[in-house]
């Protein structure tokens, strides 16, 4: 097993993150979608901006609540960690590539792998398994083709 490898905080996430989606859909009426919240928070800021502006802030800031708690602690061993050789042009690309792929979807996988799958929404099961089996060769191929460690 990986030293890396955390089940309770990985469980502890997946269990806030189904909490908040089916809070936000069962007291606001909406899907928490992070992709199509943004995209509405900045394009269309009139319509439900305050509770998608809190919904960001509270993603901000629980993250900083998160790293603050494990830094006072000194338990930071299940924080995510920066791949110091990975180039930054690969991250960019990729992050291109994860925004042009939430626009073509239609959603995220918050939306889709989360709420979507939660409803037996059809088309948010084959997008995640789209999103997955993309994100799996993705990574073959800049870890096996590329050489990228």
């Amino acid at each position: 097993m990986s030293p890396s490898f955390t089940p309770w905080s990985a469980l502890a996430g997946g269990v806030l993150i189904g909490l908040s989606s089916s809070l936000l859909l069962s007291l606001n009426g909406n899907i928490a979608g992070v992709s199509g919240i943004v995209r509405r928070l900045i394009w269309n800021p009139r319509d439900g901006a305050a509770w998608r502006l809190t919904f960001v802030l509270g993603l901000i800031a629980g993250a900083a609540c998160c790293y603050a708690i494990a830094r006072a602690t000194g338990n930071t061993a299940w924080l995510p960690r920066a791949r110091p050789h990975f180039p930054p042009s690969l991250l960019v690309l990729a992050g291109l590539a994860t925004g042009f792929g939430t626009a073509l979807a239609n959603g995220c996988t918050s939306g889709h792998g989360v709420c979507g799958i939660a409803r037996l929404s059809r088309r948010s099961i084959v997008a995640t398994l789209t999103f997955v089996s993309t994100a799996m060769v993705a990574t073959w191929v800049v870890s096996h083709v590329i050489g990228v460690p």
